[in-house]
């Protein structure tokens, strides 16, 4: 089944006409300047994704850049757009406005699960942003965005082993001047932004910006007379700049955005089994539509996140060398609550969600500029993280209701049975409102890293460069894990037995009716950490070194190849779904004849163990990558071409996925990828430029033998081996086309037209055996006017076609047998005015 609503004649009509005039550059250039770029500006891109000011032909990485005159004229509005960008990186939001995940080449996580780091990195002007919470904020003053695919452990400290990107916001000026836009589109968005730089003295310049963004929903909730997926966010950013002389300059930046907003509504793709239980309660669901612009909810979510931080960047030559140290703090306030039911009955009475993350980086690095054939950089990066993550699912009026309806009145029938069974069960009826679990995690993350690069350059044209980097990542986590949920705390197993079940049977639904219920047990008690045998610390340690051989056979072609290692330390699961490992746990009831073997968790706790425990993962392991990469970067007069070709392995991929009541954190044996990537432009008048792009990915599991994946019938995460299975999520093939012309009217008068297409080829949605699929194709288009160079006036389109698609989907919550999902956002379009001074 392809979930696509309209037909995409218009879309791909688009991409032919582009195509057959771009097909001398089957590649998007996002490397090469815009139609947009000022009269008089030149072709050299300077990027800094080596950590050291390069030009683009002269940075042996596969890097893709979007400069500023690219972001405006694409109207890159949200980190969502990026994609349309870079087809090797697919954004994805998720439940929250908090959660966006970034994948580059088929891998990523980090989203959904606060114990999570992100295997694609995210720098914002040079400071680690460890959080997707951290990481979407609408920034002003872009100077770019530099996408680095593959491991990048030798130039970036911590967590590197996909990609980075690095963003880079530009620096105060001496020179006074600044801008200001407004713009107005449909669901009445209103985004405002602003900035002035300028001097206060001879060695002080300062800068302020703010921005303002605000769009109505473009979901009608049906229940509550609103719209849901709304915007509400905005922001204020200061900089100081000292620079007392050539060699010195001292960068500070102060910021804080705030995100309050209602946020991120659910589809319906299958209507389960459950369903009628909801409407026998008198709830709604919208059913069975999974491209709907409708929820049905009984109250509206909660996003609200505080992102602030400071940052201090000092950089002095001292001679042939350049010495940079960047010191910051961040701080991350996110409260969440969402109606996880998705429906209007009152099931799931609050999944609350609350983090306060405190984060402290500094950063220490010399690099040469020797005349000789050697050069080096050498550096130290410091990593001092705290999170308090705390979470509640509590039920609502109707799930007591709600329980019966599903088990056919036993689940209220039998509680005067089963607490005559089992004695010492707790007051409160089954099901009772206000009842759920409770959780709270401290977690405390300290990281050193030792890094450095040489470049030698053996002859002329031929360099070789050598990396290294040495990590020492160390965690502890302490729990504090409550389920007040009474049933779910019910031994069956005894229950039978005490009901005169033969002990040796009492475990077998056939001759214990009691089991049943167990469906129904959502919110089992946890084991909480450390205990007598798990001591909720990890401590990891890792040498991952780059090795790469380049040639710059003139100023126009550079061909290099690359063997490099990546590293990312061990993850824990705070979540509910964190369990003992069935290494030290062996699963079963107390009750059970013949007992369970005997196992280290049951020896130390004996009588205490919790009822209704299962195995699982506390922590996943670490990731490490390996690739081996050829690339070409070629670039001439009106034409450019970057290739690379690569086989890139993640050993350990941190796999996590969502199970209907928590996330399973594991460990994928080995997850591979075979690609090839492709950009390029071709300018065949200097108004006028073609730019287009091509990725094939064939992504799969080598091994992951302890798999879990979403399964047909129940639609219910399950334990399966995917090894030999390609990666959900993730397109063969990834196309982006598009075309930049600028019409003179006059001296002081121009028009830029522009228009991009990205295509991604049928892809599964999840992993098992839902056959689901997803085909992106994405129109976005604007013309803007430009007078003196000072004033734009613009009319710009995203998704111009409409075309809708299912990003992600997942077991319905406490719905077994419902498949819930989350789709693209509809077309948007509006105006815009900008004023440079």
């Amino acid at each position: 089944m392809r979930l696509n609503d309209v037909s995409r004649h218009a879309a791909l009509r688009a991409l032919f006409l582009l195509g057959a005039t771009a097909i001398a550059s089957p590649a998007l250039a996002q490397n090469a300047p815009t139609a947009a770029a000022d009269e008089g500006e030149d072709d050299i891109i300077i990027v800094t994704a080596s950590k050291q000011a390069k030009t683009l032909i002269d940075t042996p990485i596969a890097v893709s850049v979007a400069s500023k005159a690219t972001l405006e004229v694409a109207q890159i509005r949200d980190a969502l757009d990026l994609q349309t960008l870079v087809p090797s990186l697919r954004v994805s939001q998720l439940q929250s406005s908090a959660n966006t995940n970034f994948i580059i080449r088929g891998f990523g996580n980090g989203a959904n699960n606060a114990g999570i780091e992100p295997s694609v990195g995210v720098f914002i002007d040079g400071v680690y942003r460890s959080r997707s919470a951290a990481q979407i904020g609408d920034l002003p003053s872009l100077e770019r965005v530099e996408v680095l695919r593959g491991p990048q452990s030798t130039l970036f400290g911590k967590n590197a082993s996909a990609g980075i990107i690095s963003v880079v916001t530009a620096e105060p000026k001496f020179d006074f001047g600044g801008a200001a836009e407004l713009s107005y589109g449909n669901y009445n968005a209103v985004v405002a932004r602003a900035e002035v730089t300028g001097p206060i003295s001879d060695t002080v310049a300062f800068s302020l910006a703010g921005n303002y963004n605000r769009r109505d929903g473009y979901v009608r909730n049906v229940t509550l007379n609103r719209d849901d997926n709304e915007r509400n966010r905005g922001g204020v950013r200061g900089q100081l700049l000292f620079k007392p002389s050539d060699d010195f300059k001292l960068r500070l930046i102060a910021d804080y955005d705030r995100i309050d907003e209602v946020c991120c509504s659910v589809v319906n793709i299958v209507d389960g089994p459950t369903g009628n239980a909801v409407r026998a309660l008198g709830g709604r669901l919208i059913s069975n539509q999974p491209l709907a612009l409708e929820s049905a909810t009984n109250f509206a979510s909660e996003n609200k996140i505080d992102n602030f931080g400071v940052s201090a960047q000092a950089d002095y030559k001292a001679g042939q060398f350049d010495l940079t140290f960047i010191g910051a703090y961040r701080g991350v306030r996110l409260n969440t609550n969402a109606d996880s039911d998705f429906t209007s009955a009152d099931i799931i009475g609050a999944n609350r969600g609350r983090n306060a993350i405190n984060t402290y980086t500094a950063e220490f690095r010399v690099a040469s500029k020797f005349d000789g054939p050697i050069n080096f950089l050498v550096g130290a990066f410091y990593f001092h993280e705290n999170i308090d993550a705390q979470a509640a699912l509590t039920f609502g009026r109707d799930f007591r209701g709600y329980a019966s309806a599903l088990s056919g009145g036993a689940y209220t029938n039998l509680e005067p049975t089963l607490r005559a069974l089992l004695p010492g069960t707790p007051a409160g009826a089954f099901g009772g409102q206000g009842q759920g679990r409770f959780e709270d995690y401290d977690y405390k993350n300290r990281a050193i890293s030792l890094f450095g690069t040489v470049d030698w350059e053996l002859a002329e044209g031929l360099t070789f460069t050598a990396g290294g980097n040495y990590t020492r990542d160390t965690k502890r986590v302490t729990t504090n894990v409550v389920s007040t949920d009474v049933f779910s705390g019910l031994d069956l197993v005894r229950a039978g037995v005490n009901a005169g079940v033969p002990a040796t049977v009492a475990a077998n639904p056939q001759f214990n009716p009691f089991l049943g219920l167990r469906a129904l047990q959502f919110l089992p008690p946890f084991l909480n950490f450390p205990n007598a045998v798990e001591d909720g610390r990890t401590s990891d340690s890792d040498f991952a070194y780059t090795l790469r051989l380049s040639y710059k056979m003139n100023e126009n072609l550079n061909l290099y190849a690359t063997h490099a290692t990546g590293f990312k330390a061990s993850s824990f699961n705070l979540s509910a779904d964190s369990r003992p490992f069935a290494s030290q746990f062996i699963p079963g009831s107390t009750a059970q004849v013949p007992a369970p073997a005997a196992s280290p968790i049951r020896t130390a706790l004996g009588a205490n163990l919790p009822v209704n425990l299962t195995t699982g993962s506390r922590f996943a392991n670490p990731e490490h990558a390996t690739v081996y990469e050829i690339g070409i970067k070629g670039q001439w007069e009106g034409f450019a071409v970057n290739i690379a070709a690569f086989r890139q392995i993640l050993n350990g991929f941190q796999s996590n996925v969502f199970s209907g009541t928590g996330f399973i954190l594991a460990n994928a044996d080995q997850q591979s990828v075979d690609g090839l990537e492709i950009d390029s432009s071709i300018s065949p008048t200097r108004d006028l430029r073609f730019t287009a792009s091509l990725t094939y990915l064939n992504a799969r599991f080598d091994r992951f033998p302890g798999g879990a994946a979403l399964v047909n019938g129940s639609f219910s995460t399950v334990p399966l081996d995917l090894s030999g299975q390609r990666v959900a999520g993730t397109p063969e093939y990834a196309a982006s086309l598009g075309i930049d012309y600028t019409a003179r009217l006059s001296d002081a008068a121009k028009l830029l037209f522009h228009a991009d297409y990205q295509h991604e080829s049928p892809t599964q949605i999840a992993q098992g055996t839902v056959a689901l699929k997803r085909t992106v194709d994405n129109l976005n288009t604007s013309v803007t006017l430009v007078l003196d160079n000072k004033i734009d006036i613009s009319l710009w389109a995203r998704n111009l076609t409409n075309q809708a698609w299912i990003t992600t989907i997942f077991p319905g919550v406490a719905q077994a047998g419902t498949l819930s999902g989350y789709r693209n956002q509809p077309r948007t379009f509006g105006g815009l005015v900008r004023w440079r001074f």
